[in-house]
């Protein structure tokens, strides 16, 4: 391992560095509000927005800075969002449900792109597309056999592109082939809280950092809501924590599992190795189980490569050498590049990997969104602050379905070391057998 490319590595996030700190118009604790939001992502700002211009008034509170977690700490890859596939959700729920289950993560992809344009929000939104990269042949297989029968079944758009080809769209021969994803986008997630952030306040809405929420008490009239700052009495509250998900509502930290995920990124790269390795400036993942996350950054000169790095969580300076070490073996061109910045952030997945939104003991919640919250967070959370006003249109297919959990699991995922290292194992041992069989 090059020790100097690891040198002077700054343990904090890339986008936050080039985008301003928060504004605060106001710090101070209102007594009564029409709506409490807790959270300042994607989800609890859309919802927000929405409250806001309806004509509630609305306090946005977090814990830490306003736009601390997840939201301003992912890859910027924006997806279709649903993982299970179309057959494995009808055997749950029966084929018209799976549809618009599977519906949902395309509408909210659309939903995200009009947005940003009718908005005019300056987040780099770009209709990328992702290359969808196979580990060994059976996977590329099997890609390119689901892509079709999502064509064929749903609509969704993608073509196939065999080994022999993949240069034309990723610098690398670690792959097997892969599907291409013409409608996913890539933002820069920065950019798109602080802009989230600006219409909701411009709307009316108050959002204040540092301030934790310690208790929600419901009461006949509404709620009390208890933080470090003092009490706030609110007629609806909604809970956006997503992966900072605390015992403030123990029902909801049973079902969420926080996973965290693990970025680094290079160095200002010279435009003809960018041009190599992103021909196509696409967003792009693979098939492993442990999966890993890259693109270039919004202004090509720079790769930003995540992924899960161990069975246990870690810190930024253990997972930066391993990412390196992962991005070096996809690409080899990049061996000697200097790392400048590494980070993590807490994604958080659901027993059955679909995102949730209800209500519990008068609570409106929306979380859950495995790994792919990018488009659907600010989509549910506009739903969410839709069905706080009142309006049909708030309806989702996610509401009334069943928010699973498991018998003595509270919210620490005890678990997860065996599972990374089962899957980490198994992955690594196809990519073996696959390139022994080549």
């Amino acid at each position: 391992m090059s020790y100097t490319a690891l040198q002077g590595i700054r343990h904090k996030t890339y986008w936050e560095e080039q985008v301003c700190p928060p504004t605060v118009l106001n710090e101070a604790l209102p007594k009564n509000v029409d709506v409490l939001i807790v959270g300042s992502g994607y989800t609890g700002l859309s919802a927000a927005i929405e409250t806001a211009r309806g004509g509630r008034s609305t306090l946005v509170l977090d814990a830490k800075t306003l736009g601390f977690g997840c939201s301003t700490r992912n890859g910027g890859q924006v997806s279709t969002s649903v993982k299970p596939s179309l057959e494995k959700l009808t055997k749950s729920f029966g084929l018209d449900k799976a549809r618009d289950l599977r519906s949902e993560g395309a509408a909210a992809l659309e939903w995200l792109s009009d947005f940003v344009d009718r908005e005019q929000i300056d987040c780099d939104f770009n209709r990328s597309g992702r290359y969808h990269a196979a580990h060994t042949p059976r996977h590329y297989e099997a890609l390119v056999r689901d892509a079709e029968k999502m064509r064929r079944e749903e609509g969704i758009e993608s073509f196939a592109v065999p080994r022999a080809e993949q240069r034309s769209e990723l610098g690398s021969d670690s792959y097997f082939g892969g599907v291409v994803f013409p409608k996913h986008s890539a933002v820069h997630p920065a950019k798109m809280q602080r802009e989230l952030l600006r219409l909701a306040t411009e709307a009316g809405a108050q959002a204040i950092g540092h301030c934790e929420v310690t208790n929600i008490e419901r009461r006949p009239t509404g709620f009390v809501v208890k933080t470090v700052k003092g009490s706030v009495k609110a007629h609806d509250v909604i809970v956006a924590t997503n992966g900072y998900s605390t015992n403030l509502m123990p029902w909801l930290r049973r079902r969420i599992i926080p996973i965290g995920s693990y970025i680094i990124v290079t160095e200002e790269l010279p435009e003809d190795m960018i041009n190599m390795l992103f021909p196509t400036n696409r967003i792009a993942s693979d098939t492993c189980k442990v999966l890993y996350y890259y693109r270039p950054s919004p202004d090509r000169k720079r790769i930003l490569f995540g992924g899960r790095v161990s069975a246990m969580e870690t810190d930024t300076a253990a997972s930066a050498p391993r990412l390196y070490e992962s991005m070096c073996r996809i690409f080899p061109d990049l061996r000697g590049c200097k790392i400048d910045y590494s980070w993590s952030g807490t994604v958080a997945y659901s027993f059955d990997e679909l995102a949730h939104t209800g209500v519990h003991d008068g609570v409106h919640y929306a979380m859950a969104y495995c790994g792919s919250g990018v488009s659907m967070a600010p989509y549910l959370g506009m739903r969410a602050g839709q069905k706080v006003l009142g309006l049909p249109e708030g309806a989702t297919a996610f509401d009334g379905l069943p928010f699973p959990t498991r018998p003595l699991y509270r919210g620490k995922p005890w678990f997860l070391p065996a599972a990374v290292a089962w899957y980490r194992w198994k992955d690594q041992r196809q990519f073996r057998k696959a390139l022994q069989i080549t």
